[in-house]
Formats: C-alpha cells, sequence, structure tokens
C-alpha cells in the first residue's frame, strides 16, 4: 500500500532528527511501519491476495534489519522508537 503524501509527511515529521531529515533510521522504520499497517488491514479483508502478503513479508524484513541496526548502534533509540511505534 502506498502512504498518501500527507500522511507520509506528518510521519517524517514526528520521527526526524533534524529539519532536513528523510532518510534516518527512525524516519524509514515508521514509515515502513505505515506501510505494513496499511498491508496488514488490506489482508484481513483479502485473505487469499498471496501478492501482498509476499510484499508485507519482504516489508518487516526489511523493517527488522533497520530495527537491528539501530539496536547495534544506539540501544536508547532503539527503545524510544520501538515503544512510540508500538513494536516488539
Amino acid at each position: 500500500m502506498v502512504l498518501k503524501k500527507e500522511n507520509k509527511e506528518q510521519v517524517i515529521g514526528k520521527y526526524r532528527q533534524s529539519e532536513t531529515d528523510t532518510g534516518s533510521p527512525e524516519v524509514q522504520v515508521a514509515l515502513l511501519t505505515e506501510r505494513i499497517n496499511g498491508l496488514v488491514e488490506h489482508l484481513k479483508n483479502n485473505k487469499k491476495d498471496n501478492h501482498s502478503r509476499h510484499g508485507l513479508l519482504l516489508l518487516v524484513g526489511q523493517r527488522k534489519k533497520l530495527l537491528s541496526y539501530l539496536q547495534r548502534k544506539d540501544m536508547t533509540r532503539y527503545h524510544e522508537l520501538s515503544t512510540s511505534l508500538g513494536i516488539r
């Protein structure tokens, strides 16, 4: 599921570290989480949509890699992000 521009800007505004930040791990994980939540809702209604399920698994794997990177680099940022997003 593609995020609308307004939703994307809102998520970036909430999790960015500086004014021009759009690519920090926090922002990337937050955007992936929004896409994952949208796909989960889609799959609740469309149980046989295996193509979207495959995409969901790819997004979850990508988010997991970013979270493990953030956990290795800075544990406090990892804990703040995971509690604010409600994951893990």
